[in-house]
């Protein structure tokens, strides 16, 4: 692997650290090598054939948030494709350590980040992304949407259900939705939503502190309603009351923001039912039912 990322990155030094390296959770491979050109730098590698799609949804995510300079992210380098199949993410290498000192400054990077105007030319108004990008190794389709309404409930949610009825057949899960998907623009009345450029997949495993501050990686972004990066962070914890405080400071909550927040957490409960299996269908189906009920 050495030889072969010395003649894909141009390089004249490239050893490996022969140490794991963390962040690529359960989907990628990942290494560490010493270079000349790029200092240390941090690989993730991955076999299947969707591999090349996620990996340039990753590099394009990390690039549109290290441009706004609004969040720290690894810087990245390159996409290559791997001998033998797969593909590979090369990007700055990062030493962090389990999200702690830098609670309150990360929620304040964050609303910067969901403030932050781009230029025109790259979302103009609306909702999506120049590539598809993946929320573990399933691509999101990002095509580019005027309402976010119909986004979210097209292009998330009713992807994720028809995943889901493809895999499992399971026609609670599809009559819930029949019903759900109706109600959906109720829960928007009277919020104006803009499109923020999104981290996508802002769990505690993806965020870290470093000693300049905080960083977050594995990027599955898009442009959507800013809402949507605080839910999955509630699905798994690992923020405390001081990114909260420090966000909504920035960032008010509005009505139905509690609501909202679990219409946005059931895209991430069926993911995880697409990707790791039924043990996520309860706490999928059970927001559906709370949904219903409000």
């Amino acid at each position: 692997m050495e030889k072969f990322l010395k003649a894909e990155l141009g390089l004249e030094k490239c050893e490996s650290t022969h140490k794991y390296a963390g962040g690529g959770g359960c989907i990628s491979e990942t290494k560490t090598f010493n270079t000349d050109k790029y200092g240390k730098i941090f690989v993730k590698f991955h076999q299947g054939s969707e591999a090349r799609l996620m990996f340039d949804g990753e590099y394009a995510s990390l690039k549109a948030l290290d441009d706004t300079g609004k969040v720290s992210v690894p810087k990245p380098i390159s996409v290559v494709d791997t001998p033998g199949g797969g593909s590979a993410i090369v990007m700055q290498y990062i030493e962090g350590k389990s999200l702690h000192k830098f609670q309150e400054r990360l929620g304040e990077d964050l609303a910067r980040l969901h403030l932050w105007t781009p230029d025109p030319n790259q979302c103009d108004g609306k909702f999506g992304f120049n590539v598809d990008t993946c929320c573990g190794y399933i691509p999101m389709n990002n095509t580019w949407n005027d309402d976010w309404v119909n986004f979210y409930v097209q292009q998330r949610l009713g992807q994720q259900i028809r995943l889901v009825e493809e895999k499992t057949g399971d026609r609670e899960a599809v009559e819930l939705w029949s019903q759900l998907q109706l109600k959906i623009p109720k829960f928007f009345e009277g919020v104006e939503v803009k499109p923020s450029l999104l981290h996508g997949d802002l769990w505690r495993g993806n965020v870290a502190d470093t000693n300049a501050g905080p960083v977050i990686f594995d990027p599955a972004s898009f442009w959507g309603h800013h809402e949507y990066d605080l839910a999955i962070g509630k699905m798994f914890g690992g923020f405390t009351s001081k990114f909260h405080d420090a966000y909504h400071k920035i960032i008010p909550k509005t009505p139905g923001f509690e609501l909202r927040q679990k219409l946005y957490v059931l895209f991430h409960q069926l993911n995880h039912w697409n990707h790791f299996g039924s043990g996520y269908r309860q706490s999928s189906l059970s927001i559906m039912r709370t949904l219903l009920a409000t």
